[in-house]
């Protein structure tokens, strides 16, 4: 082979890689850019999914952050118990973790406590 084809080979070979990487790059990108939720996206999951599997509906959320994994963390308050007056039903505080898609991934009730009572009591 003349030394000007091994150039020109090697010119190729460089390019070839070149653009696989940058298709690499390309893909990577898209597809976290398709699996990138908004924190509205996340909220409004959780409350559909958590309301299916409880039958529960969330009236707020009080906590919501990124968890170390790179999911979701949240606290939701939903009424357990109606009550009449409103001021005596029961609410409870759970935690739902959800992954990075906004799936959720589990829920446990972390206490329970009358609407119309301030403050912290452990009557779980």
């Amino acid at each position: 082979m003349t030394q000007s084809k091994k150039k020109t080979a090697e010119t190729a070979k460089t390019a070839e890689t070149a653009k696989t990487a940058d298709t690499a790059e390309t893909s990577g990108t898209r597809e976290r850019q398709r699996s990138a939720v908004t924190a509205a996206q996340v909220l409004r999951a959780a409350h559909e999914q958590f309301a299916e599997l409880t039958g529960l509906l969330p009236e707020g959320i009080s906590r919501f952050e990124r968890s170390e994994g790179g999911g979701w963390e949240l606290e939701a308050e939903v009424v357990e118990l109606a009550r009449i007056p409103e001021t005596m039903s029961v609410m409870a505080l759970y935690e739902l973790s959800l992954d990075t898609d906004g799936l959720l991934t589990g829920y446990r009730r972390v206490r329970r406590y009358e609407r119309g009572r301030t403050g912290r009591t452990d009557s779980r």
